[in-house]
């Protein structure tokens, strides 16, 4: 059993429809455009291919428009991202809040490459 990692949250806001963001984080197309370099899906099995190497990851739950969870392989039960899209009540904007697990040392890194990753999906969205 690998040490408990610590949860922590980021949110961007994105300028396009709630329905448009959740294609981009959910389906395999999508996700290809900014958050890996290939994406396949075998039922609610994902596969995230950078450089060569794979990462699996299962859709734990859903909700369209709303959010999409998922869990590495090699995360602890309790762990998971979420893509959790929410409209901000004072300005409409659409925001996308990402959860994730890390080591509290490597929290920086990830939310740095989280950063990086959210600024290309922007781009491709045109936001």
């Amino acid at each position: 059993m690998s040490k408990k990692k610590a949860m922590y949250s980021l949110e961007f806001p994105v300028r396009c429809s709630p329905s448009i963001l959740y294609e981009f984080l959910s389906t395999p197309v999508g996700l290809q455009e900014w958050f890996a370099d290939k994406v396949d899906q075998r039922d609610h099995t994902f596969y995230f291919s950078w450089n060569g190497a794979t990462d699996t990851a299962e859709i734990v739950e859903q909700a369209e428009n709303e959010f999409v969870k998922y869990r590495w392989d090699y995360y602890n039960p309790d762990e998971f991202f979420e893509f959790r899209i929410e409209q901000s009540p004072i300005t409409n904007e659409t925001i996308l809040k990402i959860t994730d697990f890390a080591d509290k040392f490597d929290i920086k890194d990830q939310e740095r490459l989280w950063n990086t990753q959210v600024s290309d999906l922007k781009h491709r969205i045109g936001s």
